[in-house]
């Protein structure tokens, strides 16, 4: 497949077509369902052993089981993690790091979306603390085995709700303000696209490689917190609940992941916003079409403020 193919209709399978990853580990969080079954699907069908990282742990065996069946050799393992403990991702880690030496591939993919204000065991708003601080303690605690592999990429999927908030430093928590469902989910996942370039920036020199993500517009169990109503005036289905047409279906809006993840043109252009298999334009104001990237998401001196606050936060709670 010719890279002129690349675009917003590629699927994972077409992303990763003539790679081969044998030999390469890879870990995947919320891997059982959805865009991330199909990045596990696409990985493992190259040659990767890959590990379903998922809070259902009967769920995540149960589709290992059938994507070994599939492939017809034992590539895809289940493990317990839980995204809404940090106790759990540590648990976690240990494990990984007590069963492998190395680690090539982490597609931090787990989230939630616009759900009710809710506090993590750990004390972060729910929102934060699942798609970003457990990714966070994840990405830092595997560190290890990304730089035993002289050779890794960190895959993190953000959004285009990146786009409806900027990480609030004074108020993260929203302690001070109103909650805003959406507002929490956009300033989630602009600190899953610094987490990205943290990452870059501090360990590209150690072989680390780093991506952020936007996988499309796709219906998954992503929406599982969202009215029928709220759905459908927002145009994402309709009165019949017909999914818009313009939406990825899950094969395709795994591409980008993929690609993300094993693209040979990617190398050496880490830290960038990844959108269609391609690299996303950085924009300073809010663009009408809603596509790229706006620069407070990619901005090196916000992802490490960040970073060294992530830090302290996981000192204070360990």
């Amino acid at each position: 497949m010719t890279e002129q193919f690349f675009g917003y209709r590629t699927t994972a399978l077409q992303a990763v077509a003539n790679i081969d990853l044998s030999g390469c580990n890879a870990v995947i969080t919320g891997a059982y369902s959805g865009v991330g079954l199909e990045t596990v699907r696409a990985l493992a069908s190259a040659g990767a052993t890959v590990t379903i990282a998922c809070r259902d742990l009967v769920k995540a065996q149960n589709t290992a089981a059938e994507l070994n069946s599939e492939c017809g050799q034992q590539r895809v393992l289940a493990a317990e993690l839980d995204l809404s403990s940090l106790a759990s991702v540590k648990a976690f880690t240990d494990h990984y790091l007590s069963e492998h030496n190395t680690l090539e591939l982490l597609i931090n993919n787990g989230a939630i979306m616009a759900c009710p204000f809710e506090l993590t065991v750990d004390g972060f708003e729910s929102q934060f603390g699942v798609n970003y601080i457990a990714h966070f303690a994840l990405t830092r605690q595997l560190l290890p085995a990304l730089i035993a592999a002289q050779s890794a990429r960190v895959v993190c999927l953000s959004s285009t709700g990146h786009f409806l908030s900027p990480v609030i430093f004074e108020d993260i928590q929203f302690e001070h303000r109103a909650y805003d469902p959406w507002q929490s989910y956009g300033q989630s996942k602009t600190a899953c696209a610094l987490l990205a370039v943290a990452v870059q920036d501090r360990y590209s020199e150690q072989g680390i490689e780093a991506f952020a993500v936007h996988p499309g517009g796709i219906m998954t169990t992503l929406q599982r917190h969202m009215s029928k109503d709220d759905i459908t005036s927002r145009g994402w289905v309709d009165e019949q609940g017909q999914v818009n047409k313009a939406f990825k279906s899950v094969q395709e809006g795994a591409s980008t992941s993929v690609w993300a993840a094993t693209a040979a043109a990617l190398n050496g252009r880490g830290g960038r916003y990844l959108e269609d298999c391609s690299e996303a334009v950085v924009h300073s104001t809010l663009p009408a079409s809603r596509n790229g990237v706006m620069d407070y998401a990619v901005d090196v001196e916000q992802a490490n403020k960040l970073w060294d606050l992530s830090e302290q936060w996981l000192a204070q709670r360990s």
